[in-house]
């Protein structure tokens, strides 16, 4: 008679990156307060741990063994089980199981691991997984000093060797591990909200304005807080509002240069001025100006009756000026 046992490496997940938290130094799990059991159909993603006899090995004086190694998240990782429980831990009536890693010589000094892990049984009947995790998603933190993680009442013997619950058949039995390591990948973004950016007033004459035939008119490119823009005038309006009112737009003009999926927010009015009793017409907007979206403001900006008024003041020598200011801005930057 004998006890055997199958171990199969399964093809490792990409971990989802998080950020880090700090550092937990609570006593491996000890008990079902802080655990969170579950069942799903899909198998342990990194490793599954098959015993055989399982009854014989209940029945021998072992009380711990250590599966072979195998590797998640670059690091080298094994399965550390008690079939009776951790007598170290004054654990009895339970199996104990733990996730530890492994050939640590090999890693350099001072370091450290930061990971979730989840540990499974396969229920037989359900074909489905019985998952244990901790049941707040902590962050788990493998160091010099703490080489091991896990639970010491996974199950307790008395469920477990229940065969209407299906952990065992033929007096086998298959747990398992999934282990997400979280890295930092080197890779962060920065955003801050600049209050009157350098140069955030562009004032633009258009001088013989009735004489101009175009749909659209550009400005010349200004630099406000680093970046270059444009105004943009429909004299005769744009869409619905055709022969109806102008229209008037701020526009992201060196967007070619952005990094994909490049973001940009502005605060700012659009003003056209009334260069006779300064009493100007001015509207406020706020966007983020995006690849699929560079240019933002008013298709009705102002009615053109308005705008021909001559006793508004907005056209005088045949000159209309418009004037954007930038009262908020971001500015973000990539770092490494």
């Amino acid at each position: 008679m004998y006890v055997s046992y199958n171990c199969t490496i399964v093809e490792e997940m990409n971990s989802s990156e998080r950020k880090r938290e700090p550092e937990d130094t609570t006593p491996v799990n000890n008990g079902a307060v802080d655990v969170s059991r579950s069942l799903r159909e899909v198998q342990p993603a990194h490793y599954l741990f098959k015993i055989e006899s399982f009854s014989i090995l209940l029945e021998t004086n072992i009380e711990e063994f250590e599966s072979d190694d195998f590797e998640a998240g670059g690091y080298k990782w094994k399965l550390r089980f008690y079939p009776n429980g951790n007598k170290k831990r004054n654990v009895n009536g339970h199996i104990s199981l733990y996730l530890v890693i492994s050939d640590t010589k090999t890693l350099p000094h001072g370091w450290e691991v930061n990971i979730q892990f989840k540990l499974f049984v396969f229920d037989h009947i359900r074909d489905k997984y019985l998952t244990v995790q901790d049941g707040d998603g902590s962050i788990r933190r493998f160091h010099g000093m703490k080489t091991e993680w896990g639970f010491d009442q996974l199950l307790s013997l008395d469920t477990f060797k229940d065969a209407s619950n299906g952990y065992f058949l033929d007096d086998s039995c298959v747990f398992g591990a999934e282990v997400f390591v979280i890295k930092y990948a080197g890779r962060g973004e920065c955003l801050s909200m600049i209050k009157q950016p350098n140069g955030n007033i562009y004032t633009w004459k258009v001088h013989n304005f009735a004489a101009v035939s175009n749909e659209s008119l550009y400005s010349e490119e200004f630099i406000t807080g680093e970046r270059k823009w444009k105004l943009m005038v429909y004299p005769k309006g744009n869409a619905n509002e055709k022969g109806k009112s102008l229209s008037l737009f701020l526009r992201v003009a060196d967007c070619a240069t952005l990094p994909l999926n490049w973001k940009l927010y502005a605060q700012y009015k659009l003003r056209i001025k009334d260069q006779v009793n300064s009493k100007h017409l001015e509207k406020q907007a706020s966007h983020w100006f995006t690849a699929s979206m560079i240019d933002w403001g008013y298709s009705s900006f102002m009615l053109l009756s308005d705008l021909n008024d001559k006793s508004r003041g907005f056209i005088v020598d045949n000159t209309l000026i418009v004037e954007v200011e930038i009262s908020v801005m971001s500015v973000i930057k990539n770092f490494t």
